[in-house]
């Protein structure tokens, strides 16, 4: 006798087996002894008690699918007795609601940053995000530097974000990169975003910005470094700029909204 299965929500027909079963094995469920129509392999389905032709499966408490023959308790529940309740091709519109989601303030607060566009950072960092993984290392040394220059109170560290991506993408793959680099610009721990191009790039700054839903020129700089003579020297320049920036934003209790 066997108890190596479970049932997953209370008002299932079925329960899972957690182990290889036999035909003519018996398991015991809620003090009934249940004997095996089938071998029964393990994580599939057997019924615990009779379902008609039409009669729903009912898995984690809700259908599953309906039986396509007559079931019964002990037997293996799959594809040759069990069909799908969806038929034909569906149709679907959206509805657009003009009603407004509505937030109310609570009275819990978290310490962070207010940024200029009404969101909240939790961290008042400096990001340097490059376009192109093929400056990674300049861009890891920029932020070295820069958390070396300034050691200031009120910036919570310089930093960079390496990926192998940018060079030679096309389509959808370069716009994705692009998507989610400009997600990394524009999120609210950076007080200041240093956007670091080679220039050579499929994904070069230009092309770049066009994905970027607004640029504040306080808080977000470019440099494409094949551009200048001194990468490392502008680089550390605009840094600085953008330390100067952060040091605006003072910590304070702002409201959680639910």
């Amino acid at each position: 006798m066997s108890n190596a299965f479970f049932q997953v929500h209370p008002t299932d027909n079925v329960i899972v087996s957690l182990k290889e079963l036999q035909k003519h094995e018996r398991i015991l469920f809620k003090e009934e002894h249940i004997p095996l129509s089938r071998d029964v392999p393990s994580g599939h389905k057997i019924a615990i008690r009779d379902i008609a032709v039409g009669e729903d499966i009912i898995k984690y408490g809700f259908p599953i699918g309906q039986a396509s023959k007559p079931i019964q308790k002990g037997d293996w529940v799959h594809t040759d007795n069990v069909v799908t309740k969806l038929s034909g091709t569906l149709d679907y519109q959206y509805q657009h609601k003009s009603q407004p989601f509505r937030v109310r303030e609570s009275t819990f607060t978290f310490d962070g940053y207010w940024r200029k566009n009404g969101e909240a950072g939790i961290r008042n960092e400096i990001w340097i995000i490059n376009t192109v993984g093929c400056i990674n290392k300049t861009a890891e040394i920029l932020a070295k530097m820069g958390n070396e220059a300034y050691q200031e109170e009120g910036i919570d560290g310089i930093y960079h974000f390496p990926h192998p991506l940018g060079c030679s993408q096309l389509g959808d793959d370069l716009h994705n990169t692009q998507k989610i680099l400009g997600r990394l610009v524009e999120h609210p721990n950076a007080a200041g975003v240093l956007v670091l191009g080679l220039g050579c790039e499929n994904n070069f700054i230009d092309t770049f910005k066009q994905v970027l839903s607004e640029i504040d020129e306080e808080r977000v700089k470019f440099l494409a470094v094949q551009d200048v003579e001194d990468e490392l020297e502008e680089g550390l320049d605009l840094l600085g700029d953008l330390v100067s920036y952060a040091k605006t934003f003072k910590k304070e209790p702002i409201p959680k909204l639910v």
